[in-house]
């Protein structure tokens, strides 16, 4: 069979044709402390410039193995793109929003007509061109963003669960509003030299929300940012935290290429239940791949692959203190397989 380069693999797999072996990527989170002393770009500097953020990017491919570089590291930059308060992040933490600046409709009109090249939106599609530039022929170059369901959420604050029940004409407001976003969002990292897109939207889940407000209020929305990105020929992966088990084919229906599932999914039984997307998943980030041996993450990674997994990655984020022999066991099982 034919021997591909990485960002061929990786293209194959998420259209499902035949390649010579599994590509070792991950969606999701990739930096670690590890990585950082290694590259000498750390966090939280590293959210907020390009060139350190793509250095950090490069260090997941050239310490872990990773064969594809992937930004940015935390799902704040959306919320804070659009004015909301960001506690800040530290050299081992994330940053997250504190504060909301959505209350009403009249709310949503004052964040349009925003400029997608300023704040750490700018900076991360700036990040994306400097790996396109140096890897875009060879790599895979993903690029990620907050899906709109769980930008609503960080848009409105914990009061977005019950408006979605009790104000329909805003929740569906302010999820237009947010999908039009992640799409130009999502355009201009394409443009940048983006050539793989990753939906993270935690809290569009079906097991949070139910399959009536799933289909209302995150399918539609999820099938218009997919279907721009087939536009451009670009492949997509959805991640949604949890249990999402019973909500498989509803995520699948927005026609994305890959589905990637935590570790609270049995993976043979989303296996059994996609018909047209790949399953991507699910060691655990903190119970298995943060705190367990290279030799216990081997055993666990073969029964994921057993399962029929069409990716081997981590359930979630990687834990930022994640030892980088344990990540390097993961991989090394991913390249060894054949399917």
């Amino acid at each position: 069979m034919t021997e591909y380069t990485p960002k061929e693999r990786l293209a194959r797999v998420l259209n499902k044709k035949p390649v010579d072996r599994m590509p070792a990527v991950c969606v999701t989170q990739t930096a670690t402390v590890e990585q950082m002393e290694a590259c000498g770009a750390f966090w939280p500097e590293a959210n907020e410039d390009a060139e350190k953020m793509a250095i950090l990017s490069e260090a997941g491919h050239t310490e872990i193995g990773f064969e594809a570089v992937r930004v940015p590291y935390d799902i704040s930059a959306e919320a804070e793109f659009f004015g909301c308060e960001i506690k800040a992040g530290t050299q081992v933490q994330q940053p997250s929003v504190v504060g909301h600046v959505v209350k009403v409709a009249e709310d949503i009109e004052k964040l349009k007509n925003y400029d997608i090249s300023e704040g750490r939106i700018g900076v991360v599609c700036e990040a994306i061109k400097i790996l396109a530039d140096k890897h875009g022929d060879n790599l895979p170059i993903m690029g990620s963003m907050l899906g709109p369901f769980s930008l609503a959420q960080h848009l409105n604050g914990d009061s977005w669960f019950m408006a979605i029940m009790t104000d329909e004409a805003f929740g569906l407001a302010l999820m237009k509003f947010t999908t039009e976003f992640n799409i130009a969002y999502a355009k201009k990292m394409v443009e940048n030299g983006a050539d793989t897109m990753v939906l993270i939207d935690p809290t569009a889940s079906y097991q949070l929300i139910g399959p009536e407000f799933y289909e209302k209020f995150v399918l539609p929305f999820h099938t218009r940012i997919i279907d721009a990105m087939k536009e451009l020929n670009i492949p997509t992966v959805l991640h949604i935290c949890g249990d999402a088990t019973d909500g498989l084919t509803l995520m699948e229906a927005c026609g994305v290429n890959g589905i990637s599932i935590d570790q609270n999914v049995d993976v043979a039984t989303a296996v059994a239940k996609l018909e047209n997307a790949i399953v991507i998943g699910n060691l655990d980030p903190a119970n298995m791949l943060w705190n367990q041996t290279p030799e216990a993450i081997i055993e666990e990674s073969q029964n994921v692959l057993n399962a029929g997994v069409h990716l081997l990655a981590p359930g979630c984020g990687i834990v930022s203190k994640t030892p980088t022999e344990n990540l390097r066991a993961m991989v090394e099982m991913a390249k060894g397989h054949t399917y």
